[in-house]
């Protein structure tokens, strides 16, 4: 007999960064070797892969343009589509986009690498989730751009109007808090409202849902990972939970980002999806659990599946001026999304009407899942569909997968951290940095900041994130 999600006490969300679906499953899916890119002298980019487990593989590509007008060229070769006078989504500017966002440095990009895809055996846990439980195709980033707006849809089903993480300049961040949109915890604490109960953050450095303004009535729900095996441990764990990766290097304790956001090694990646899943599978909430992997966008690398147009939130947040207009309308590029939960037979999970799978998609699970009585935040999530219909299975034949996956063993050298932590900031490091500056209590202006690499800007960002939550966090 079918279950739904009747049985389901405890939602968990571990949400990666910047791997599109054909990057992470594309191969163990029947990727088309022949599928290709042109570069701008009209050379074929094939898709490709060589199942090194090196740490140059591990980290392809470089970081690839990421910012809206990028994302307009890797899926039109246009960097301002006009789709009511017929632009149409060809997926053919990856090679392209990638290799002229160095034009104007010193810097050469392999165009190959945007196109390299994994074979399961360089990431085996993804690729063991994905061949023993449910994996829902299609799943579209929620829109076509960069961290900061797909993840606020994955909270939030809006990005509050913004097309970029952060305006030009960074430090004009300011102008654009608070993020005061209503979000899915909210609504869990209206169904539990106890202290304490409810939903809970897990976080390793700094937490990206800590933006939302609604949330800081409520610091008491972000806590360091390991609270998160704690919990479990202790069958404490919250009926929904999201976790956030590592997102910077730590000099101090030696650890390289988890989030594989490129350039980082995908590997601690999957040392983290592992750690996840075995803490659950090992616990006796195992039979209450839906667990969902995902990534939160493409971060350029390349997929072949056009995204369809997309309902608009039609929340009265966008457009807004500077925002080339767009009212999010249209879904990102495809990204990975794993489901897991012991009523999950192994299988594509299709959506079951013609809307497809977005991040808005969790919030309607949310809700159906822990008997949420709100309605929905936007049309986004109100049009999305749910899961429920994955969980097939019934307790006299439950999917209990393996009893644990094995943990990828790399460690990173001591030379590497050093090197990392002090090497420019990444893109989404940068809008961290800003994050954490333009938190109350903040100076009355914020001007440019000075740190310029990891090691420089992670101790300014902990002290001001312990300072706003009012104690010390370690993951």
């Amino acid at each position: 007999m079918a279950s739904g999600l009747a049985p389901i006490e405890h939602i968990v969300v571990l949400m990666m960064e910047n791997r599109s679906f054909d990057n992470l499953l594309g191969w163990q899916f029947g990727l088309d070797p022949d599928l290709h890119n042109r570069t701008d002298s009209g050379e074929r980019i094939y898709v490709w892969g060589n199942e090194g487990t090196d740490y140059g593989t591990m980290n392809l590509p470089e970081p690839a343009g990421e910012r809206f007008t990028d994302i307009n060229y890797q899926l039109f070769e246009t960097y301002f589509p006009d789709t009511v006078l017929g632009d149409e989504v060809t997926m053919g500017g990856f090679v392209r986009s990638y290799v002229n966002q160095t034009v104007a440095t010193t810097l050469e990009y392999d165009p190959r690498a945007i196109m390299h895809c994994f074979h399961p055996r360089e990431v085996p846990a993804t690729s063991a989730l994905a061949a023993g439980f449910g994996v829902a195709d299609p799943w579209f980033a929620s829109a076509p751009c960069q961290t900061w707006p797909n993840r606020l849809f994955a909270h939030c089903a809006t990005a509050n109007g913004y097309v970029n993480n952060l305006p030009i300049p960074s430090w004009k961040v300011v102008e654009r808090f608070p993020f005061d949109m209503p979000t899915i915890f909210g609504q869990v604490r209206e169904r539990f409202p106890e202290p304490g109960r409810g939903w809970r953050i897990y976080f390793h450095d700094f937490p990206h849902s800590l933006l939302l303004s609604n949330l800081w009535p409520h610091l008491d729900h972000f806590q360091g990972y390991s609270r998160f095996r704690q919990d479990v441990a202790a069958g404490e764990l919250p009926p929904y939970s999201f976790i956030e990766p590592r997102y910077f290097p730590n000099l101090k304790r030696e650890l390289m980002p988890n989030d594989q956001h490129p350039p980082h090694d995908v590997s601690l990646g999957e040392q983290l999806i592992a750690e996840v899943y075995n803490t659950l599978r090992a616990s006796r909430l195992w039979t209450k659990t839906l667990l969902l992997v995902l990534w939160d966008d493409h971060g350029g690398c390349y997929d072949h599946v056009p995204p369809p147009p997309a309902p608009e939130p039609d929340d009265g947040r966008s457009p807004k001026p500077g925002q080339d207009g767009f009212t999010f309308d249209r879904y990102g590029v495809r990204v990975p999304a794993l489901l897991i939960s012991p009523y999950v037979p192994p299988g594509i999970v299709r959506p079951p009407g013609d809307v497809p799978f977005d991040h808005a998609s969790i919030l309607k699970t949310v809700r159906e899942g822990l008997g949420l009585q709100s309605g929905p935040l936007t049309r986004r999530d109100e049009a999305a569909p749910s899961l429920a219909h994955a969980l097939t299975l019934g307790p006299d034949n439950l999917n209990h997968g393996p009893e644990s996956l094995p943990m990828p063993l790399y460690t990173p050298p001591g030379e590497v951290v050093e090197t990392a932590a002090w090497a420019p900031l990444t893109g989404y490091q940068k809008s961290l940095l800003y994050a954490a500056a333009a938190l109350p209590a903040r100076d009355k202006t914020l001007a440019p900041l000075p740190q310029e690499t990891p090691a420089e800007a992670l101790p300014y960002i902990q002290e001001k994130l312990w300072g706003f939550l009012g104690r010390k966090v370690e993951e």
